[in-house]
């Protein structure tokens, strides 16, 4: 019996559950590290907010803006710390390392959007004596999970004299909160005989902000004027200024830790903000790596990264191209696709994880599991892998390798059954570039929905694997 034993433990795969590994040490690193990240996130419910609280955190650790030290041409030195942000949506930080930038450079790369709400370019209107905001809805969301659920609105307005208005409504426990209504079940008759995906349309996603007529009984739209006087009298906005606006309608509330035994956090925008905030710890704590590491940190993944601030823009080559002319002796020594082509990046995006609840969605023998490690992804995509980035044997010799090596659990996994669905992230991008990618990040429950869950050990154990790929 013990021969079989030794037989299966030598040649049979196992997932690791990864809290049976964990020495206390690493218990009171995990706490350390999973409360930052709450206290981060409850702070940063939008790509802006993530940007500004990023460049406020990596300022205090020795970052310098790289477009100074570009228009100084000053060279950069090993350990020198730069970033560059893209319209406060984007932003990518490098740490230059001891090996020669053309040796290739190890990047963390996730994104920083997350389904949600956007209020319309015209969004304010009454109807039935009920002020109410129009929305669309942004990314991959089952809308009905939006009705019914306590509200924030988060965002920026531009005035007509150029003032920028920073507005975030709905955080504060003094703060009124906005919800979408839905029918009640007494009268849903019609709503039940619908398919689920068709119960709430887009255009009923309507937020109720109002409720109190203005004070004259000769005004029409008395309860939206209500509103804009109060909008107007806080912020000095009319609803022209709406137009110049980009304003997201988020799930409130905190990041709140999920279980009896607290081994789960629960909050809006895991996906990608919790792969986003672990890269950016594991690079400020990495040290001076051996080779330069860049963390990227883009837009739009959820709406296929298009634009300038998303994956499929030039900005990170051209940023990688600046490091190359500041690193260069004569700028001239190295050529900017020699460096893409000699990196490798961790596409840092989190995956589905199984759930019990909807097993047959599953493929359990290939998925990700909660408490069980960093998530690995060897391809993405949908169906016949379409829209995937397939990484090669060998690069995934060499990023389970360093894992093991540091006695770091992983697992693998793929997104659900073949013919079920799939989804993709930014790591096609990065391979168009030349650059050799993996998808690497964190399992989650209830992806998508305003509330996603995710576990602690395996937040830990990704921050350990993005932070051992940095120093490498």
């Amino acid at each position: 019996m013990s021969e079989v034993k030794d037989l299966k433990k030598n040649l049979f795969y196992e997932r690791t559950k990864a809290w049976d590994k964990l020495t206390d040490k690493q218990i009171e690193e995990s706490k350390t590290i999973n409360d930052g990240y709450k206290k981060f996130l409850d702070k940063s419910k939008t790509e802006r907010e993530f940007v500004f609280n990023t460049i406020k955190l990596i300022e205090k650790n020795g970052y310098v803006s790289l477009k100074d030290v570009y228009l100084n041409k000053q060279p950069l030195q090993i350990g020198d710390k730069v970033y560059l942000e893209s319209n406060e949506k984007t932003i990518a930080l490098a740490i230059i390392g001891k090996q020669p930038l053309n040796s290739g450079i190890n990047m963390v790369g996730a994104h920083i959007d997350s389904p949600r709400l956007d209020l319309k370019p015209l969004p304010l209107y009454e109807e039935s004596d009920i002020a109410m905001l129009k929305t669309h809805y942004y990314g991959g969301v089952k809308k009905f999970q939006w009705v019914a659920t306590p509200l924030a609105i988060h965002g920026v307005i531009y005035k007509a004299n150029g003032e920028k208005v920073e507005i975030v409504i709905g955080e504060d426990e003094k703060d009124p909160i906005f919800v979408i209504s839905d029918i009640l079940p007494h009268l849903a008759k019609d709503q039940y005989t619908k398919k689920i995906g068709e119960a709430i349309t887009g255009e009923s996603l309507n937020v109720i902000i109002g409720s109190i007529p203005i004070s004259d009984d000769d005004s029409t739209d008395k309860v939206k004027l209500t509103v804009m006087k109060l909008l107007n009298e806080k912020y000095g906005i009319t609803e022209k200024d709406f137009i110049n606006a980009e304003i997201e309608i988020v799930p409130a509330g905190k990041a709140r830790d999920v279980g009896i035994d607290r081994g789960l956090i629960g909050a809006y925008a895991h996906d990608d903000r919790v792969c986003s905030y672990i890269g950016l710890k594991a690079i400020l704590d990495a040290g001076i790596p051996n080779k330069t590491s860049i963390l990227y940190l883009s837009d739009k993944e959820e709406i296929g990264s298009v634009g300038n601030t998303g994956a499929q823009s030039d900005f990170l080559e051209y940023f990688v191209s600046i490091l190359t002319t500041l690193t260069s002796k004569e700028n001239k020594d190295i050529n900017v696709k020699d460096v893409l082509y000699n990196s490798i990046m961790l596409s840092a995006d989190v995956n589905a994880a199984f759930d019990p609840n909807f097993k047959n969605a599953y493929e359990a023998n290939n998925s990700t599991y909660l408490g069980r490690g960093v998530g690995i992804m060897k391809y993405t995509g949908s169906r016949g892998k379409s829209g995937a980035s397939d990484a090669s044997s060998q690069l995934m010799y060499k990023v389970t390798k360093l894992l093991d090596e540091n006695q770091i659990i992983w697992q693998v996994g793929e997104l659900g059954k073949v013919d079920q669905g799939g989804g993709g992230t930014i790591a096609k991008f990065a391979a168009k570039l030349g650059i050799e990618v993996v998808d690497v990040g964190i399992p989650l429950l209830n992806m998508h929905a305003p509330l996603e869950l995710a576990s602690k050990v395996d937040i830990f154990m990704t921050y350990l694997a993005f932070k051992v790929f940095i120093q490498s």
